[in-house]
């Protein structure tokens, strides 16, 4: 979902909202926004993020934050421009000239089939690597319990194929639960995966707390959180190791790197989550480019086929050169947006698979 921010200097900004699926609330909420936005002055950053954080009783919350993120990301756009400097010179500057990237194996790919395109990954150049569970591409039926002990077996047969010397994870999409999450890691030779991510809900971080307790593996969470606040326990308690803000969820550029110096205060890095769109994918790397505590952004290569990077919408984009975003020192973000191809498309809802465990009852997606 994509946000044009216009001045009456001719200059704009382009944002993204990340929460995919619930594209109409959160233009709803930026509707609400732009009734007392319009007229202000766009190079007061902060400020802007304070009111329509605080503009509101029940503040808060994924919607109206994935609303503040894309207006957020839009301002830096704006603002970049308008001082001609790249969008990381507003963030104090950058502190590396090259993104490195994690790739995935991919929805679709289980077993063999998933190792072999991690070989061909390694091959390409890429040195983080993620899997996906065995049944992540289930569109109804997913049971935790036959998931896991597949999917096991499958890391510990690509730890083997792959060596020591590539970083492996597993994003297990918040369908386990901390027993089945336990078991699961239980289950894995030590060393196996050198990250798990989203094993749990996110709701009670005494859940994950408790999940620490059990295993060694590093946790990469936090791609659903929607504020500093949200981070807050996680962060001070040693339950995470690597953080996937998303900077279209979080609150755009601002809150994330309040969130990046409080996590570089506790030793966790920064491996943000990325919706794939080329606005977020830009915010993304100018925030990686600024900040010291940096591991990995999330890309998908070699599945083009998922639309994310279309030319014909985003003639100017971030484009991997291998497994790293080189930094861009265009003004703003570096992105271009084709209005009239993208106004000639019609909104399509989308909604995510409802699944179901074997009993009939509804489980995590």
């Amino acid at each position: 979902m994509l946000v044009k921010i216009e001045t009456d200097n001719g200059i704009f900004g382009w944002g993204e909202s990340g929460l995919s699926g619930r594209e109409k609330a959160v233009t709803g909420a930026i509707e609400h926004y732009r009734e007392f936005l319009i007229g202000r002055d766009p190079m007061q950053i902060g400020r802007i993020w304070q009111e329509v954080y605080r503009s509101q009783y029940f503040e808060g919350g994924r919607v109206l934050q994935a609303a503040i993120s894309a207006i957020d990301i839009a301002l830096h756009d704006i603002k970049g421009k308008a001082l001609g400097v790249p969008a990381y010179d507003l963030l104090g500057g950058k502190q590396r000239d090259r993104i490195p990237t994690f790739a995935s194996t991919g929805d679709e790919a289980e077993g063999d089939v998933a190792i072999e395109r991690a070989r061909e990954l390694r091959a390409q150049g890429w040195q983080a690597i993620r899997f996906f569970p065995i049944g992540q591409n289930s569109k109804n039926i997913f049971e935790p319990r036959e998931s896991i002990g597949a999917t096991a077996t499958m890391l510990n047969k690509a730890r083997k194929s792959l060596g020591d010397d590539v970083v492996l994870g597993i994003d297990y999409h918040h369908r386990l639960s901390v027993a089945e999450a336990a078991s699961f890691c239980n289950k894995l030779g030590r060393g196996v995966i050198d990250f798990l991510e989203e094993p749990i809900r996110d709701e009670t971080p005494e859940a994950y707390e408790s999940l620490r307790t059990m295993t060694d593996i590093p946790f990469a969470i936090g791609e659903e959180f929607v504020s500093k606040w949200q981070f807050l326990p996680y962060i001070e308690r040693g339950i995470h190791q690597f953080n996937r803000l998303d900077v279209c969820n979080i609150g755009g550029l601002t809150e994330a790197m309040k969130v990046a110096g409080w996590s570089e205060a506790h030793y966790v890095d920064l491996m943000p989550h990325n919706p794939l769109g080329p606005v977020c994918t830009a915010a993304t790397i100018h925030l990686a480019a600024a900040v010291p505590n940096f591991a990995w952004l999330e890309t998908r290569a070699p599945e083009t086929r998922l639309g994310f990077d279309n030319s014909d919408f985003f003639p100017v984009q971030p484009r991997l050169d291998g497994p790293d975003y080189p930094v861009s020192d265009l003004p703003g973000l570096g992105v271009e947006v084709n209005e009239e191809a993208v106004k000639a498309e019609s909104f399509r809802f989308w909604e995510a698979p409802h699944l179901k465990r074997r009993d009939g009852s509804v489980t995590n997606w």
